[in-house]
C-alpha cells in the first residue's frame, strides 16, 4: 500500500470520527459533569449510581466541613453527593458478594491525622438503590472490623461461594517497585481461620507485583497474572499450577501495568479465553530514578486458551495500534472489547522516575480507543477506525467502567501526591462517556425481568425490537461490570445466555448459566443486543441471593 493511500485512509478514518463527534451519532466522547473527586476506583452500584473512591487528601467536594474522599455518582443527573468515609481508600479495591453487598478492602496510611488507616480495613455498603445515595452509608470500622493483614494495592475477586478473595498487596508505602510485599491471600468472610494463605507466584514476580490480575475462570479455579508470570489457582486444593511466562518479557503489573480480561463465556461449552494487552518489557531490576518517562510501553496483546490444549499451544501474539501502559479493557454486551485509557511511554505510580513530568511517571497519552474483537481473524482483532479521540489525558489513577445505559463512564487521572492544578498532567475531575452506536439508535428493550435468577433454568421476557433490526442475530449477555482501579477490571465477567425468539419475537426465554462456578452468586446485569445494537441493561440477583459462603447451586458442565 502506498503512502498516499495509507495517508487517504487515516485522514478518511478521522474524518468519520469528527463527522460522529459533530452529530453525536456513531462513537463519540461526551463530556458531562466534574466529579468533586478524583475518581482513581469507581464501581456501578445500581440503576443510576455509581461510587467513586480517592485519597483522602484535597478534593474539593466537601463532608462534615472537610474534604471527601469518596462519592455517589448519578449516572442521570452527572452529580457527585459526597460519601462519608473514615479511612483512606487510596489504591484499595473490592467488589460485590452474593446477596448484593458492596466490599472495599485496603488502603493507605494518610498523611492527614484525623483520617485513619486503610491498611486493613474493610467497608461495607448494603445493597443501595438511591440515585443520589441518599440514605445510603458505609460501614467503615477499621479498629473493629478488618482484615488478616496490612494490604495496600491488593486485588479482590467474587469467587463461586460469592465471597471475595483478596490477593497479594504491600505492607506499607514504598514509591515504587513492591518492597514489603504480602505474599499471601485472604477471604471475606474469612476461611482458613483467619489465616492468610501464602502464594508461591507472587514471591516469584516480585517486586513488580502488586495488583495481581485475577481472573474467575469457569470452573471455579482462579487466572492470576503478576509480573510475566501466569498460574491457575485451584482454591479448593490450595494448588498453583504454573503457566508459560507472558511472552517477550512483558510484565502486566504494578507499577508495570497492562490489562487482563477474560473474554466473553459461550455456551455450551464456556471455554475460557484469556486477554492481556499492554504493559512493559523494563526488568523489574533496574533501579526506578534510572527510568524515564520516555520509554515506549509495549504494544503487546497476548491471548491463550485455558484449556490442556491450549496451554500447549501457549500464547498467541498480536499487536495494538499504540503501546500502552494502564490501559483498561471495558467489555461491551456484544462482546467486544474497549481497550481505553493509559500512556504510550513511561510507567505507573508517580514521582519516581528519573525525569518525572510533574509528578507524572508516564508520557504520550493515549487518547484514541480501540475496539478489539475476539471472534475476527487474527490480525484483523484491533482497529479504532470511526472510533473518537478525547482530549483529556487519563494517566495513573483512571477509570473506566461499563454503565447499565451501556456507555462507558471514563474519569480520574492524577499522577500527583495532592490536588495540582497547573501542571502537564493535572488532577482531573471532568467525567465523560464513551457512547457506542447503539446511544443514538433505536434500541431493543427488556421488560418485565424477575429480580432473581436460578442456575440451570429458563425464564421468559418481554421484548420490543425495533423494525430495523434483524431479530436472527441476537446476543444475551449477562454481565459483572466490576470494580475499575488501576487499569484492572477486578471480577469483570460477560457470560453469554442462550435465548430464543417466541410469539412473534415479543418474548425470549433465557437459559441461565448451569451453576455459580461459570457466574458466580450476586448481582449481575442482562443486556439484549440484536443486529450489534444493545439494550440497556437489567439488574438481577443470580443465584439464592444469600450471604457468603453459599453452596454450589445448578449442575456441573
Amino acid at each position: 500500500m502506498s503512502r498516499n493511500s495509507i495517508f487517504s485512509k487515516l485522514l478518511a478514518f478521522t474524518l468519520i470520527a469528527r463527522l460522529a463527534a459533530a452529530t453525536g451519532t456513531g462513537w463519540h466522547f461526551v463530556q458531562n459533569g466534574t466529579s468533586g473527586i478524583v475518581a482513581l476506583e469507581s464501581v456501578i452500584m445500581s440503576d443510576n449510581l455509581a461510587i467513586l473512591f480517592d485519597r483522602a487528601t484535597n478534593d474539593p467536594l466537601q463532608i462534615d466541613g472537610h474534604t471527601a474522599w469518596g462519592a455517589f455518582w448519578n449516572l442521570e443527573t452527572n452529580t457527585a453527593t459526597p460519601l462519608r468515609l473514615v479511612s483512606d481508600t487510596l489504591c484499595s479495591s473490592g467488589g460485590f458478594l452474593s446477596n448484593g453487598t458492596l466490599i472495599s478492602v485496603g488502603g493507605i496510611a494518610p498523611s492527614i491525622p484525623w483520617v485513619e488507616s486503610g491498611l486493613q480495613a474493610i467497608r461495607v455498603m448494603e445493597p443501595c438503590d438511591d440515585p443520589n445515595g441518599v440514605g445510603c452509608s458505609m460501614l467503615d470500622d477499621p479498629e473493629n472490623f478488618h482484615l488478616a493483614t496490612t494490604r495496600w494495592y491488593p486485588s479482590s475477586l467474587r469467587i463461586f461461594d460469592g465471597s471475595l478473595m483478596i490477593v497479594g498487596g504491600m505492607h506499607e508505602q514504598t514509591p515504587f517497585y513492591n518492597t514489603d510485599p504480602v505474599n499471601s491471600l485472604e477471604f471475606f468472610p474469612s476461611k482458613d481461620g483467619g489465616v492468610p494463605r501464602p502464594l508461591d507466584v507472587l514471591a516469584r514476580a516480585g517486586p513488580v507485583n502488586t495488583f495481581p490480575r485475577t481472573i474467575g475462570l469457569p470452573d471455579g479455579r482462579v487466572f492470576m497474572a503478576v509480573g510475566n508470570q501466569t498460574i491457575i489457582y485451584d482454591i479448593e486444593a490450595n494448588t498453583e499450577t504454573r503457566l508459560p511466562n507472558i511472552p517477550n518479557g512483558v510484565r502486566v503489573t504494578n507499577p508495570l501495568d497492562g490489562a487482563v480480561v477474560l473474554l466473553p463465556l459461550h455456551p455450551p461449552d464456556y471455554t475460557p479465553e484469556v486477554l492481556i494487552c499492554g504493559g512493559s518489557t523494563t526488568s523489574d531490576q533496574i533501579p526506578s530514578e534510572n527510568l524515564s518517562t520516555q520509554t515506549p510501553a509495549t504494544d503487546q496483546c497476548s491471548r491463550m486458551t485455558l484449556t490442556q490444549e491450549g496451554i500447549q499451544r501457549g500464547w498467541q501474539i498480536e499487536r495494538m495500534l499504540e503501546p500502552r501502559i494502564m490501559p483498561e479493557i471495558v467489555l461491551m454486551p456484544n462482546g467486544q472489547g474497549v481497550i481505553i485509557n493509559g500512556a504510550q511511554t513511561g510507567y505507573a505510580s508517580m514521582s519516581s522516575v528519573g525525569d518525572p513530568i510533574g509528578g507524572s511517571n508516564a508520557d504520550h497519552p493515549a487518547f484514541t480507543p480501540s475496539l478489539y474483537t475476539p471472534d475476527a481473524p487474527l490480525g484483523q482483532r484491533i482497529s479504532n477506525r470511526e472510533m473518537p479521540t478525547t482530549d483529556i489525558p487519563r494517566m495513573y489513577h483512571s477509570t473506566a467502567t461499563l454503565t447499565p445505559q451501556g456507555n462507558i463512564l471514563v474519569g480520574g487521572s492524577n499522577p500527583n501526591p495532592t490536588i495540582v492544578n497547573g501542571t502537564t498532567y493535572p488532577s482531573e475531575f471532568r467525567i465523560e462517556y464513551l457512547n457506542p452506536p447503539s446511544m443514538t439508535s433505536d434500541r431493543p428493550q427488556l421488560s418485565n425481568v424477575p429480580k432473581q435468577i436460578a442456575y440451570n433454568a429458563e425464564f421468559d421476557v418481554n421484548v420490543t425490537i425495533p423494525k430495523n433490526l434483524n431479530p436472527n442475530n441476537i446476543k444475551v449477555a449477562l454481565m459483572d461490570l466490576g470494580f475499575s482501579t488501576h487499569a484492572f477490571h477486578q471480577s469483570q465477567l460477560l457470560v453469554f445466555m442462550e435465548g430464543n425468539l417466541k410469539d412473534n419475537n415479543r418474548r425470549l426465554t433465557i437459559k441461565t448459566p448451569p451453576n455459580n462456578r461459570v457466574y458466580p452468586p450476586g448481582p449481575a446485569w442482562i443486556y439484549l443486543t440484536v443486529d450489534d445494537v444493545s439494550s440497556v441493561g437489567v439488574r438481577v440477583m443470580v443465584g439464592n441471593g444469600a450471604p457468603p459462603p453459599v453452596p454450589d447451586q445448578g449442575v456441573s458442565h
